[in-house]
């Protein structure tokens, strides 16, 4: 069984014990938190779709940590002007465990 649900702005195909890293939640470590914006569920071929969620199925998963994603580099640079910029970033993430999935 597996469903594909909203969280924070971005769409995920989940499953029950699943690790999923989304951006940073308002969550405390070891909370338990619930996301009812689910948009398709599978069951064993049995398939729902919302239009645009499904009323009643919801996904619930646990806040393991928070944490900071790889760093990446953007660098820009005009030929022959002398101009180069260089900057970084690191995205905040929260690591999520899917510990039930309701149709």
């Amino acid at each position: 069984m597996y469903a594909i649900v909203e969280i924070a702005g971005q769409q995920f195909k989940v499953q029950k014990d699943q690790r999923v890293y989304v951006h940073r939640l308002n969550a405390e470590e070891g909370a338990d938190v619930q996301f009812d914006s689910v948009l398709l569920l599978d069951n064993n071929g049995d398939v729902k779709v919302g239009a645009p969620a499904i009323n009643g199925a919801s996904v619930s998963a646990k806040v393991e940590k928070h944490l900071k994603g790889d760093k990446v580099i953007v660098f820009k640079k005009k030929r022959r002007k002398g101009y180069q910029k260089k900057n970084g970033h690191r995205q905040y993430l929260t690591q999520l465990t899917i510990t039930d999935i309701k149709a």
